[in-house]
């Protein structure tokens, strides 16, 4: 019998070129992808207002938000994911969502499976990973919070 008590329930979420590593625990839900449009002067990280269980949440590019270009999705296999917010802005926002290029999958890793790499990060990455040999990037959840705040604000 295996001892699964080290291990971490982990989702690996495809964006434009790269991968996300995060907890489980971190995601309330993933949507098929579909957004109102985003107000008008909108920054170019916000690719639009998601309207799920009665509130309206920024759907945040990872890609612009790190520097990068939006990208729709291509085909049927774009997602929203929506996560749990855990900041100081969690009672105002409790909740955002991030484009995705692909269905996110899920994974159980043990700390020996993940390796911090050194390598550039965009201002949306927290670190850079190796996990069993396939690069991913812990995104920084603070920041991309704020970036939900500036929005909801707007």
């Amino acid at each position: 019998m295996n001892d699964n008590t080290n291990n971490l329930s982990c989702v690996m979420v495809p964006m434009n070129g790269r991968q996300l590593l995060l907890p489980n625990v971190s995601i309330a839900e993933v949507v098929d992808f579909s957004s109102g449009p985003a107000p008008a002067n909108s920054p170019k990280w916000l690719t639009g207002i998601l309207e799920w269980r009665g509130l309206h949440l920024p759907v945040i590019s990872y890609d612009a938000a790190n520097g990068g270009e939006i990208s729709e999705p291509a085909g049927n296999r774009g997602r929203i994911v929506v996560l749990n917010t855990i900041g100081d802005h969690h009672d105002t926002i409790p909740f955002m969502a991030l484009v995705t290029q692909g269905i996110p999958s899920q994974t159980r890793l043990s700390e020996d499976q993940v390796k911090r790499l050194d390598g550039d990060i965009g201002s949306a990455d927290m670190m850079q990973v190796d996990v069993d040999g396939e690069t991913a990037y812990i995104p920084d959840l603070g920041f991309l919070e704020s970036l939900a705040l500036q929005a909801s604000q707007n």
